[in-house]
């Protein structure tokens, strides 16, 4: 029997059984010592309300001891129900940010490998002019893709005005960039860019006790973006054109480094940093008669304010720069349409036993020397991709045997799993089984099989094919029919094959993992840069008044 000291409504010491009782049993006696509801009384203990879960958790299992105190806190129904909202909300919001940490380490770790994907979409690292890079080791790559999702999903955050969250999401995207060999990030701006975005929050929180972390945050932030951008910016210069597209980042870098020497009296450094920063924001104020030129060409406004601001109210700019990104759109969309293939064509191929993909950049090497692609792919396969060994056993003949048998092998396990699929599907549509399977041998694809089972005059023969199937058809080998069936393939693409573990992941959280995708594939190289300053326009505003109210008392 353990001890609890209560304080509240009603005072004194309770003997509990901590194995035993829950919160809901405490809170009940409590309010029956106080004479009052159930509803009415909150209980907080360590500093923390003591939740009553699904009504089975033991006091003990909350970390409630012998001698705990415990404070009880009487509420009107209305608090209850009003505090009962806000912690719901609370759990729903921890019980998110544990789905975007989890969605985004699991996406970096199988996008890093060289896993094969099981996604509609796969992410692959690039630079600023749009060209795929692999930066650094395993590790590295998979610690950079997570952090970018991560702050891909806080400025989604950000942008809804949701900074509470989006600073919790920025500070597991920190962690996440922090894995990373420094060497390999030190001339790309993400991680700056997110330290800007992180003080960013703290100043729309309003939240002071953050101010000495501001500091250091915005001093690495310069640093930073100076190192990766060049001196004056040359090297986002060169890489977009001549366009500006950095100006409103520096702009809010500016604002926040005034902000924060404001509120360390340093008045003469915050009012040179917000200056400079009301200079930025003039340049990127948008005149109407350049925004209406810009969008009778045919684009939108905010695409026509955002190509103005980046190229400094030029319209012959900012219009080829908007052809261009349209350019560049286009191609992506015909790279990923590319990729989706050739996602596709590993798949066909297994998995190697370590459970990456076939390379096929090797694959086109052994083909291009006049190997046939599968007895090929087999061979790298085998070899976790090591091409001199794959070479070596298709040169042997007794492995170049041995291979070419366990291609034909997989090759007929899969004729058999597309046969039985489509005939599955048949059997689904009300069909006879035994009449499916002969249907679809004779047609050759899923549409056909259906179209001859749906005659009127087709009946079951004693060999089992349909009375309407001609001869020649039917007599045909399965594998020329069956290998183009495209509306079974997509269905066999995650196959286990037997020689590798499945492609198949269990409890993967889709819904997550396509929302942090998406934010991604929203992103281009210029989207870092891309805000809406207005709210930094405001407090531009707002700290020159401050300034000048202090120098007019300083006057007086």
């Amino acid at each position: 029997m353990a001890k609890l000291k209560i304080s509240g409504p009603w005072s004194g010491v309770l003997d509990v059984e901590l194995d035993n009782w829950t919160v809901i049993m405490l809170r009940e006696e409590i309010a029956r010592r106080s004479n009052c509801g159930v509803e009415s009384i909150n209980l907080i203990c360590g500093g923390r309300i003591l939740k009553d879960g699904d009504g089975g958790e033991k006091l003990l299992d909350l970390g409630v001891k012998n001698n705990s105190r415990i404070l009880a806190m009487r509420v009107s129904t209305e608090e209850g129900k009003s505090l009962n909202v806000e912690l719901m909300a609370e759990e729903e919001r921890s019980n998110r940010l544990a789905r975007v940490k989890a969605a985004a380490t699991a996406l970096a770790k199988r996008h890093a490998n060289g896993f094969l994907p099981v996604e509609d979409f796969n992410i692959e690292l690039e630079d600023q002019s749009g060209q795929k890079v692999n930066l650094g080791s395993e590790t590295d790559q998979r610690a950079i893709m997570m952090g970018l999702m991560l702050h891909a999903n806080a400025k989604q955050l950000i942008r809804k005005g949701n900074y509470k969250e989006a600073l919790e999401v920025l500070i597991m995207g920190e962690e996440a960039f922090s894995l990373c060999n420094p060497k390999v990030i030190e001339f790309v701006d993400n991680v700056s860019i997110l330290q800007i975005d992180m003080v960013w929050c703290y100043f729309m929180l309003k939240d002071i006790k953050w101010l000495s972390d501001a500091g250091l945050r915005l001093a690495k932030a310069r640093e930073g973006i100076e190192r990766a951008h060049g001196k004056d910016s040359s090297r986002v210069r060169l890489l977009q054109a001549g366009c500006h597209p950095e100006l409103a980042l520096h702009l809010r870098l500016e604002l926040l480094e005034g902000v924060a020497a404001y509120h360390s009296c340093m008045f003469d450094k915050a009012r040179e940093a917000i200056n400079s920063a009301q200079m930025k924001y003039s340049q990127l104020q948008v005149p109407d008669e350049a925004l209406s030129h810009v969008m009778d060409m045919g684009f939108k406004e905010g695409e026509a304010k955002r190509a103005l601001r980046m190229c400094h109210q030029d319209v012959c700019k900012a219009v080829d720069f908007l052809f261009e990104e349209r350019t560049k759109r286009e191609k992506k969309r015909e790279e990923d349409i590319e990729r989706q293939k050739e996602i596709k064509e590993q798949k066909r191929y297994g998995m190697t036993p370590s459970k990456k993909a076939v390379d096929l950049q090797r694959l086109k090497e052994l083909a291009s020397i006049g190997y046939e692609k599968n007895l090929a792919a087999e061979a790298l396969r085998r070899n976790e991709n090591d091409i001199q060994k794959a070479l070596d056993d298709l040169i042997n003949p007794e492995t170049n045997s041995f291979i070419q048998n366990a291609v034909e092998s997989r090759k007929r396990k899969r004729q058999r799993q597309t046969t039985d699929a489509a005939v599955d599907k048949l059997v689904l549509m009300g069909f006879d089984r035994t009449r499916a399977i002969a249907a679809f041998q004779a047609g050759g694809s899923l549409e056909q099989a259906v179209n001859l089972l749906s005659l009127p005059d087709t009946k079951s023969t004693v060999d089992g094919q349909p009375d309407s199937v001609p001869t020649a058809s039917a007599s045909e080998d399965a594998s020329s029919s069956i290998s183009n069936i495209e509306e079974i393939q997509d269905m066999l693409d995650n196959f286990d094959n037997g020689e590798g573990p499945s492609t198949v992941e269990e409890n993967r959280d889709s819904e997550m993992e396509s929302e942090l995708a998406r934010e991604l594939d929203r992103a281009s190289a210029v989207s870092d840069y891309d805000m809406d300053v207005t709210k930094e326009g405001e407090a531009i505003t707002e700290y020159l008044a401050l300034l000048d109210s202090l120098m007019n008392s300083a006057k007086a």
